[in-house]
C-alpha cells in the first residue's frame, strides 16, 4: 500500500519548512529510515526520513520551495504498484497539520525523472541560499569553494573569506578556513537599484513572530548594574592556566554558572507567564543567545545550577558550534527558564535585550573593560562590566529584580560565594 510522504513538524513551533536538498529523487528505491531531503526548520536544518520502504514517487515540492507543515510532498510505493491503488495516510509517521496547512499550497514542480548518469563537474554544489546569492553577486565560483558549513554544505563565510583572498588562490585545493560570523548577514548589493527585497528565511520569520509577541505584550522594564571583575578575572586567569589544552573558561560561562546559582536563591526570576498561572520552575535551564548567519538562537544548557565551569564551558562551545551549523535538535534550543544574552565580544558597554516569551527574564551582559575607580579614596583602574536585568513586570516586580541581580553581583565579585 502507497504511504504518502508529508511535510513534518521537525520542531515544536515549526508551521512551515523550507525543502533545502532532496536526498532522494523521483524513481529512487527507499528504505524506512532513510533520509528523503534535508528541510530548514524555524531553527535548524533536519533530515526528513521516509516511513516506509519502497520507491518514491510524485514528488510535488522542488529544492527552494516553502511547503506548510501537513502538506503532501510524494509518495512511497511498492515496485509495480499502481499509483493511488490502497494509498495508506503514513500516520505513524505522520504530526497533525497545523492551521497552516489550510494556506494556499505552491504550485506543484513539474515532475521528471534525473538523467541516469551526470558529469562530476555538472552536480550541484551544496550552498546556501544567502551563499548562492552572494556568489552570484560577487562572480564567484562555487565549485571553486570548499564549504565549511554542515556536510560541507558553503555557506556566507566561505563567501567572504573567499574574496579576502587574491583570485588565484582560491582553489578547490585549497580548502576556506571558517572564521566567525560577522554581526551583519546581509551582504553589500552591488547593483544600481534603488532597493533590495529579500525574502524572509525561515529563521527570519520566526525571530519577527517572537519579537511581535514580546516587546509588545510583554511589559518590559530594565535594571543595570556594574560589576567589579577583578577577582573573577583572576580566577578565569588561574583555572585556564591549569585546564590547559582540555578547554578554556569564558566570562560569560562564569555568568551563565552565576546567574544560575543566583536563580536559585531567587525562584521568583526562573519563572514562565502562562495565560491563567505563573510557572515557577524548581530546576534552572540556562538559554545562550547564539548568532546564527541569519538570526539568532538559544541553546539551552539544562542545570546549570548543577555543573562545573568546566562542564558549562564544553557544553556552551559544543552548542554554539552545531548552532552555527544549524544541526540543534529541537530539545536542544527548548525549554529554557531564564536567557543570558551576552555582546561584550563586540565591545558593547551596556544593551537591553528583548525577553523571550514565556520566560520572565533575561540578562544582557556588557564587555569586560577597564575603568577608573575610587578604591580607598584612591583612582584605579579596574575590570568592570554592566549587567542589564530585562524582566516581565506582570512576574517579577522591580525590587525582586534588583535584589536578584544584587546576590548575582555579589556572586560574580566574590566568586567563593558560588561555594556556599
Amino acid at each position: 500500500m502507497a504511504t504518502t510522504v508529508f511535510m513534518e513538524a521537525l520542531s515544536p513551533t515549526m508551521e512551515e519548512g523550507r525543502l533545502v536538498k532532496w536526498h532522494k529523487h523521483e524513481g529512487d528505491a527507499v528504505k524506512a529510515g532513510d533520509t528523503l531531503a534535508e528541510v530548514e526548520t524555524d531553527k535548524a536544518i533536519m533530515d526528513l526520513q521516509a516511513r516506509a520502504d519502497g520507491i518514491l514517487r510524485q514528488v510535488s515540492a522542488a529544492e527552494g520551495q516553502t511547503v506548510p507543515v501537513g502538506k503532501e510532498l510524494a509518495v512511497i510505493v511498492a515496485p509495480g504498484e499502481p499509483l493511488g491503488a490502497g494509498r495508506g495516510t503514513g500516520d505513524e509517521g505522520r504530526v497533525a497539520p497545523s492551521p497552516a496547512a489550510t494556506a494556499p499550497a505552491p504550485s506543484p514542480a513539474p515532475r521528471h525523472s534525473p538523467p541516469a548518469a551526470a558529469a562530476a563537474d555538472a552536480a550541484p554544489v551544496k550552498a546556501s541560499p544567502l551563499a548562492r546569492r552572494m556568489a552570484k553577486e560577487s562572480g564567484v565560483d562555487l565549485k571553486l569553494l570548499t564549504g565549511s558549513g554542515p556536510g560541507g554544505r558553503v555557506v556566507r563565510r566561505d563567501l567572504e573569506t573567499a574574496a579576502a583572498r587574491p583570485a588565484a588562490t582560491v582553489s578547490a585545493s585549497a580548502p576556506v578556513a571558517p572564521v566567525p560570523p560577522p554581526p551583519s548577514p546581509v551582504p553589500v548589493s552591488r547593483t544600481d537599484a534603488s532597493y533590495e527585497d529579500v525574502p524572509l528565511t525561515q529563521i527570519r520569520k520566526t525571530i519577527a513572530k517572537r519579537l511581535a509577541a514580546s516587546l509588545g505584550p510583554v511589559p518590559h522594564y530594565f535594571l543595570t548594574t556594574e560589576v567589579d571583575m577583578e577577582r573573577a578575572a583572576e580566577a578565569r586567569e588561574a583555572l585556564n592556566r591549569d585546564l590547559g589544552d582540555e578547554g578554556r573558561i569564558s566570562f560569560n560561562d562564569i555568568v551563565v554558572k552565576a546567574a544560575a546559582l543566583a536563580l536559585t536563591r531567587h525562584r521568583a526570576c526562573n519563572a514562565w507567564f502562562q495565560d491563567d498561572h505563573i510557572r515557577y520552575w524548581n530546576e534552572v535551564h540556562v538559554g545562550v543567545a547564539v548568532a546564527v548567519e541569519d538570526g539568532l538562537i538559544t541553546p539551552v544548557i539544562r542545570h546549570a545550577d548543577r555543573k562545573s565551569l568546566r562542564e558549562i564551558g564544553r557544553e556552551a562551545h559544543d552548542l554554539a558550534q552545531r548552532a552555527r551549523n544549524r544541526r540543534l535538535r529541537p530539545e536542544e534550543y527548548t525549554g529554557s527558564t531564564f536567557s543570558v544574552s551576552n555582546l561584550g565580544m563586540f565591545d558593547i558597554d551596556q544593551f537591553t535585550a528583548v525577553i523571550n516569551p514565556p520566560e520572565a527574564a533575561i540578562l544582557a551582559v556588557g564587555s569586560v573593560t577597564q575603568k577608573p575607580v575610587v578604591a580607598d579614596g584612591t583612582i584605579v583602574a579596574r575590570r568592570r562590566m554592566r549587567l542589564t536585568l530585562g524582566c516581565d513586570h506582570r512576574v517579577i516586580d522591580g525590587a525582586t529584580g534588583a535584589v536578584f541581580l544584587q546576590t548575582l553581583k555579589q556572586m560574580l565579585e566574590n566568586p567563593l560565594a558560588m561555594l556556599l
